[in-house]
């Protein structure tokens, strides 16, 4: 695991998955992610999904260190946790 990257798969999640959604099974799972700081509990399946998308498709070290600072409020704050 990772501190950043698409959240840990569920095994149950997979098996409903389609064909472009297992995509995100070839990236190493995070601790945080996009879905983790744009919304989190308010965020629908297929949107969660194409976030994992967006982060493998445009994966950086400063896209990295961005979810990573963005992430510290929501910690320290509580946010989006329920």
């Amino acid at each position: 695991m990772s501190l950043v990257g698409p959240r840990p798969a569920v095994p149950e999640e997979v098996e409903r998955y389609q064909r472009w959604q297992r995509r995100r099974l070839r990236m190493r799972p995070g601790l945080t992610c996009l879905w983790a700081i744009q919304g989190r509990d308010q965020v629908d399946f297929e949107t969660w999904m194409k976030m994992d998308m967006q982060y493998i498709d445009n994966w950086s070290l400063a896209l990295d260190w961005k979810i990573l600072i963005r992430t510290i409020p929501f910690v320290l704050l509580g946010k989006g946790a329920h």
